[in-house]
């Protein structure tokens, strides 16, 4: 499907300001739970969750905001989440991106650790070509994530099975607070995940457009039979690995270097060179801002979980 500039433009934008406002709930004291930071991350979530259909499944993990945003989670549920109130996703069982699922809207909650989702949404696949269903599934994991096991594993039965999933590896350049470089003797993610029989690319993470177009073709391929495949997406995370996190281990020349290639003013400069009127995206950026505010006013007005509730849904 083709990429909508304006639309895109929302969803990056929108997932920035959302995140600020959780960032804030918590630094003043107003989040239940811990959260993460997605600043620098827009580009690789949206862009790819454009390329999927209604009936696909997706399992994004904590820095990710972008795709439960573009799956149909709504502002107001996801602030109601991190305020541990009755109307986020988990009916206020958990209060950061953690369990924040839907499996109505075809989203699996995120699994900690890294990359605990891939199994599960390898799993998916593998069920959607037993049922002959034209459907796909599509992951998330990190760097630290690709030099486990469990990633080896996965892909090499996703290979096995030739299961329609597109895994989006977003190189961020540190595992929490380990750099690549002190991780991993091979770096090169993309090569590795080739090695294992999985159709691999790498593609700059800070740009939606070259992301939407690679995570498509992978889309596509998947959903014709041509198998798995491994989108790396160099990026960089621009806050800490949490909100707790001060990020002082990471250099603040690699931080100038990275804020220069920031992922929603690197589109916006795109799109007015292109000939779009800088004030429409301005009006974007107003009325993102107030869906945002009164989706924190509702969320703040969502009940708290009753106590008595607290066993429903678990399993032992």
């Amino acid at each position: 499907m083709d990429l909508d500039p304006l639309v895109t433009y929302r969803w990056m934008r929108l997932t920035r300001t959302l995140d600020d406002a959780i960032r804030t709930l918590w630094l003043t004291g107003q989040g239940v739970g811990g959260t993460f930071n997605q600043r620098g991350h827009e580009a690789v979530s949206v862009g790819p969750a454009l390329c999927l259909e209604d009936d696909d499944v997706v399992a994004p993990m904590h820095r990710d905001l972008g795709a439960y945003l573009v799956r149909g989670m709504t502002p107001h549920e996801l602030l109601a989440h991190q305020l541990g109130r009755v109307d986020g996703p988990s009916g206020g069982r958990d209060a950061n991106i953690h369990g924040c699922g839907d499996l109505d809207r075809n989203i699996i909650g995120f699994i900690s650790h890294l990359p605990q989702s891939l199994p599960v949404a390898v799993g998916a696949a593998m069920a959607f070509r037993l049922r002959g269903e034209p459907r796909v599934a599509m992951t998330w994991t990190g760097d630290g994530g690709s030099i486990t096991g469990l990633y080896a594993e996965s892909l090499n039965l996703a290979a096995l099975d030739n299961a329609p999933v597109v895994i989006v590896v977003e190189n961020n350049q540190y595992a929490y607070s380990t750099p690549v470089a002190r991780h991993s003797a091979n770096p090169d993610i993309a090569a590795r995940s080739r090695a294992l029989g999985v159709h691999s690319v790498d593609v700059d993470g800070n740009d939606v457009e070259a992301l939407h177009q690679a995570s498509q073709a992978a889309v596509n391929r998947a959903r014709n039979g041509g198998g798995p495949s491994v989108i790396v997406a160099e990026t960089m995370r621009m806050l800490g690995h949490a909100v707790h996190d001060g990020f002082e281990y990471v250099p603040d020349e690699l931080l100038e270097h990275w804020h220069e290639r920031d992922p929603l003013a690197t589109f916006e400069r795109r799109l007015t060179e292109r000939g779009i009127a800088l004030d429409a995206l301005r009006t974007i950026d107003q009325e993102v801002a107030a869906e945002v505010e009164a989706a924190l006013t509702s969320a703040k007005a969502s009940p708290w979980p009753d106590p008595a509730t607290v066993t429903d849904g678990v399993w032992a």
